[in-house]
Parts: structure tokens; sequence; C-alpha cells
């Protein structure tokens, strides 16, 4: 990692079946994010910048990412997933709850890549982001979660969401 920016990219539950109720409602808010969520990764990777993609498990309890997009894509998943989709170079976890630190081994991959700040992007922002959000200010990581990054089923839920992050976790949008 780039000594000086000590920071990594989460991308979190980016691949998504949208397929629960309020699922139409998350995917079209989400759509509205992709070129966004495009633009992060080509920074991240022109810049070196670890990428992180914390995922559900969708039942399958394997940190696969290729088994994770075989079952979450569809007709309404496929323009999210195809170019958000992970690839080789990036790390991918799996996670059983709400938040991208509970559970799974994301501490101790940050710590290694010795991480001091982290930018949060993905869905649902008012349910799994402010979780994740939660969790790192609680670990003592500064956090910057830009709102055009961040989607939620409703618009409203999503301001709230990021009020939060920044007025209770000083995170930064």
């Amino acid at each position: 990692m780039n000594s000086s920016s000590r920071m990594a990219i989460l991308f979190i539950d980016i691949i998504n079946d949208f397929d629960f109720d309020g699922g139409d409602l998350l995917l079209h808010n989400t759509k509205e994010i992709v070129p966004h969520l495009i633009q992060l990764k080509k920074y991240a990777k022109e810049n070196n910048i670890p990428f992180i993609y914390i995922n559900d498990h969708y039942g399958l309890w394997q940190a696969d990412y290729k088994k994770i997009i075989a079952h979450c894509t569809n007709i309404k998943s496929k323009p999210i997933i195809e170019p958000l989709a992970p690839d080789e170079n990036d790390y991918f976890l799996i996670k059983p709850q709400h938040s991208a630190f509970f559970q799974t081994p994301l501490q101790s991959l940050l710590m290694d890549l010795k991480t001091e700040h982290l930018l949060l992007a993905g869905i649902a922002g008012d349910i799994c982001m402010l979780f994740t959000a939660k969790d790192a200010h609680m670990h003592k990581y500064s956090i910057h979660v830009p709102k055009n990054c961040i989607a939620s089923e409703k618009n409203k839920m999503n301001d709230y969401a990021l009020y939060l992050m920044e007025s209770v976790m000083g995170g930064k949008h």
C-alpha cells in the first residue's frame, strides 16, 4: 500500500440479487451510483489503494466471489454486478450480518495493511453501510463516505444515514 495514504476502500454488498422486499427500490437507487463506483474503483487501481469487497454470503458461506456472483446474477442485478465485479487482485470477504467488521477478518486485514482511513461505498446506506461506519468509528478509523457512492431503498433514509455518519462518527462526505 502507498505509505502516504494508509487508506483502504470498502465496497459493501455490491454483489446483490435485489430479490427481496424493497429490492426494486434499492436497485433503482443503486443504478444511479454505479458510474461513481466505477470511477472510485478506477481511482483505487491507479493509486494502488487496497480495494476490499465485503459481501453478504447468501447462505453459501464461501468467500469465493465467483460463486457469490453466480448466485446473485439475474436480469435485475446483472447491470450492477458486471461493471463492479471484483478482480483477482481485490480482497473479498463475506459477512454474516450487517457490519463488515462483525465476525469477519476485516480488522486483521486492515491492521496488516496498516490502514488508518477508510472510504466506504455500497449499499444499503441505512443498514449495512451505517453499521460498518459505526464499527469503523469504534475501531478508531477515520472514515469518508462519498454521498454519490451510497444508496438505500429510500433517499430520505440514505440522507439520514449520511447525517449520522457525519455527525456521530465524524465521517466526511
